[in-house]
């Protein structure tokens, strides 16, 4: 029901137009025209009137509107307004760290040459205020490199996780001298456990992690990094003992220079490398004992990607309680399925186990722009038919979706 203001406004627009329209004595309708004045008098009552009429519009719905545009608001601002920043840290000791920190920011990212990768990220941009997801640690494979997984570390830091993608020491595209030190089982995981002890213990990120929410990702050498720190134990021994026993694990055998089963000690160190670490028994029970145990409580879920396991005992396996994700490659001319991933999904009935169909050994790493040679091929080639960059937007998502459903 209108009000008597705008009753009366309305009743006088009506009357002014009355006059203007009423033909005069001895004349045709046709030919009256309304003063000037008439004219300008009417167009500011309307103009009046749809002031006043959206006036009260909006104090009838500004409740309601308001309400709907902060629910708008609430609901895109964690999907459009976060991007990925980057940093470095180094961790010091005898061996320095190397880590590329990715995190949370507001600043809009961008994409950024940096060698054959092409990260979307805001270098040195501030942190978000929003409190931290929780700590993800990326480690890579064997010759790898801290930003080989990019594109997986940049979308869990959109999402609202710090994200530490350390440099192997001595198990690097630079420095693979680690993989016959003697040290390798025990090494590489302590290298992550390192990096995890440096960032709670700073002053800037130490308060940001919350408490329980640290979780591992990694590929292959990588991916034996991440079930280490959660409980599985190597037995060195196995690694010779396996390529004693079988001729259909080359990739794995002839980086650690190990003869596989019918083959001599010359033709292994011609065969082309793997890419996951195998030491020699010899240098590997010199110095990392019998039984390797490095597990680190303070992880609370992996994500294990064309893992290298062989060398983990069954029993240690069976014994694992953190959450675990494990994906194998289908085609993986690396690592064989069934002595690596196989093996583990068979002994880790809680796994969340699943094989990537048509998918090669380097299919858990960005896709570079330009070719990455190594003695185990080209990382960057892919089998025919299976589309890398296709694959990834399913790859960060089900990591993403493993993580927050294990970190909460």
């Amino acid at each position: 029901m209108r009000s008597p203001l705008l009753r009366s406004i309305s009743r006088r627009a009506a009357a002014f137009r009355r006059r203007a329209l009423e033909p005069a004595p001895c004349a045709a309708y046709s030919a009256v025209k309304p003063p000037p004045w008439v004219a300008f008098d009417e167009r500011r009552t309307v103009i009046f009137i749809l002031i006043l009429a959206l006036r009260s519009a909006w104090r009838n719905a500004r409740a309601p509107l308001l309400a709907a545009l902060v629910a708008l608001l609430a609901w895109a601002t964690p999907a459009s307004a976060q991007y990925a920043g980057l940093r470095t840290l180094v961790v010091p000791g005898a061996e320095p760290v190397t880590v590329a920190l990715f995190y949370p920011t507001p600043v809009v990212a961008r994409t950024l040459p940096m060698g054959p990768w092409r990260p979307v990220v805001t270098p040195g941009a501030p942190v978000a205020a929003a409190p931290l997801k929780g700590l993800i640690l990326i480690s890579h494979g064997t010759g790898g490199h801290e930003l080989g997984h990019h594109n997986l570390a940049t979308r869990l830091a959109a999402d609202g996780y710090l994200v530490a993608a350390p440099r192997h020491p001595g198990d690097n595209w630079e420095d693979r001298s680690m993989i016959t030190s003697g040290r390798y089982f025990s090494e590489r995981p302590r290298q992550v456990s390192r990096v995890l002890g440096a960032l709670l213990a700073s002053p800037e990120w130490g308060p940001r992690i919350p408490a329980g929410r640290i979780g591992a990702v990694g590929h292959s050498a990588g991916g034996y990094t991440v079930l280490a720190l959660a409980g599985a134990q190597a037995e060195p021994a196995r690694a010779a003992q396996h390529c004693r026993s079988v001729s259909d694990d080359p990739g794995f055998c002839s980086l650690g220079k190990l003869p596989a089963r019918g083959q001599t000690a010359q033709t292994t160190q011609e065969a082309p490398a793997a890419a996951t670490a195998a030491p020699t028994q010899a240098g590997a029970a010199a110095l990392d004992g019998p039984l390797v145990s490095v597990a680190d409580p303070r992880i609370r879920a992996v994500v294990a990607m064309a893992p290298m396991a062989v060398v983990f005992t069954p029993d240690s396996l069976k014994a694992i309680s953190v959450p675990v994700r494990l994906m194998v490659a289908e085609r993986d001319a690396v690592l064989t399925g069934k002595y690596h991933g196989g093996y583990v999904a068979a002994n880790l009935p809680s796994a969340q186990a699943n094989t990537v169909p048509g998918a090669g050994h380097f299919a858990f790493m960005a896709q570079s722009v330009w070719p990455l040679a190594s003695e185990a091929g080209d990382a960057a080639a892919n089998p025919e038919g299976f589309d890398r960059v296709a694959y990834h937007a399913t790859l960060e998502s089900e990591v993403a979706e493993f993580l927050a459903r294990q970190l909460r």
